[in-house]
């Protein structure tokens, strides 16, 4: 079952218990007052205030218990989501990186002496102007000395595809081992994604 789901699933059976627990504890209200106003009330009503009261206590440990499953569902949804986070912050610092190493080699490039791609050229210069100066600089003096080499651009390959990133998605598409609320499988409900 995916983690969407079940929280879907969860969520909605929370409600029906909070809506049960309110209706007890308005009977409960009501069994109050019918205790007080009648003489003897205690007595009279006493069967049916220990049943009121065991209700109460069924459904308070039914909310216990649907709250821990939902936490536990939070936490998996969020580790989920989390490790998406990190990839994509991981990938991101890799082009960085790598768009960092061909800005450098560039420069060296260009300081050695050697002819590069006027585009290439132009991303050493966005990227610093000094770093492109200096280089500019030390290569017109290394161009008297030998030979100039000339490279082909370091950005051919950026027409790849870049990866989309869906956090939120992945989280809850991402698979647990928490099924369904007992009330949801004794009706026969459906899961929120084949409602859909």
């Amino acid at each position: 079952m995916k983690i969407g789901e079940a929280l879907a699933a969860y969520r909605g059976e929370r409600k029906i218990i909070v809506q049960e627990r309110r209706e007890l504890y308005r009977q409960k209200e009501s069994l109050e007052k019918k205790i007080n106003a009648a003489p003897g009330g205690r007595e009279r009503y006493a069967d049916e205030a220990a049943t009121l009261e065991l209700s109460i206590n069924n459904v308070n440990e039914r909310f216990e218990e649907n709250l821990k499953v939902l936490d536990q569902l939070t936490e998996q949804e969020a580790a989920v989501w989390n490790a998406e986070v990190s990839r994509q912050q991981a990938d991101v610092m890799e082009d960085v990186a790598v768009e960092m190493g061909k800005i450098m080699e560039v420069a060296h490039r260009i300081a050695k002496g050697a002819i590069v791609p006027a585009a290439d050229e132009k991303k050493l210069l966005d990227y610093s102007f000094e770093m492109y100066q200096a280089a500019k600089s030390m290569g017109a003096m290394a161009q008297m000395q030998k030979k100039r080499e000339k490279y082909d651009s370091l950005w051919d390959d950026e027409e790849e595809e870049r990866q989309e990133y869906d956090p939120a998605g992945k989280a809850y598409n991402a698979e647990t081992d928490i099924g369904l609320p007992a009330s949801a499988t004794e009706v026969g409900v459906e899961s929120p994604a084949q409602g859909l």
